[in-house]
């Protein structure tokens, strides 16, 4: 999606975020500014932020190699739909984004819908995360969200089967219970939500670790 329209409106809405002005506030005026379109306008902001704000959220994410012994809290949907994308080659909605963040910029949580591609993305997250011999798994998914309830219980049953500790759960608040039981005991959340982020010390991105298996960062924006 990279043009030199998108590069001059990122470098104008960064300018304001970097002045203190509100998000918000800033993208509509520079999205008018340069007549984005709505696609263009979502790119700018799940990509653009502040200089403090890059650099505080970096300062968060770790290594697959820095998880071993710890508890790792797993944003399901976040973190399923996102890995899906990378593990069936469709890169063209991925963006590196400047907080150091990988993510699928048409990732709509709410209206995700299973597929026989489902478990087999589940077991190569839970694959990826285990090779680094956590202490805990502890997957979430939103309960308003359709068949939640048994994608929980798909995770729980590939857990069982593949030896692993861990659980899966579905929660009205993901995000909450994310940060709350993060928090709560030094873990490491898995997400690449920004409201989440700035709320806990440790993040892992793990879509970018698949990326870097895959060697697919060269595809990206």
């Amino acid at each position: 999606m990279k043009n030199k329209l998108l590069n001059n409106a990122a470098y104008d809405l960064k300018f304001l975020l970097n002045r203190g002005y509100r998000k918000k506030g800033a993208l509509n005026f520079v999205s008018n500014k340069y007549l984005l379109n709505k696609n263009e306008r979502n790119y700018l902001f799940r990509r653009t932020f502040s200089d403090s704000k890059s650099l505080s959220r970096q300062g968060k994410l770790i290594s697959l190699d820095e998880i071993g012994g710890r508890n790792i809290f797993v944003d399901g949907y976040n973190v399923l739909i996102t890995s899906e994308t990378i593990i069936n080659h469709e890169y063209d909605s991925l963006v590196m984004c400047d907080d150091g963040v990988l993510r699928d910029l048409k990732a709509v949580f709410g209206k995700y819908h299973m597929d026989i591609n489902t478990e087999k993305v589940m077991l190569a997250v839970l694959q990826l995360i285990t090779q680094h011999h956590p202490l805990f798994i502890n997957f979430l998914f939103d309960s308003p969200v359709s068949k939640s309830g048994y994608l929980a219980k798909l995770t729980n049953s590939i857990l069982e089967v593949q030896g692993v500790k861990g659980s899966a759960e579905t929660v009205r608040n993901v995000d909450y219970e994310l940060i709350k039981r993060s928090n709560a005991s030094c873990g490491v959340v898995v997400t690449s939500d920004g409201v989440i982020i700035d709320r806990v010390e440790d993040i892992l991105d793990i879509p970018y670790w698949f990326c870097m298996e895959n060697n697919c960062l060269k595809y990206l924006e």
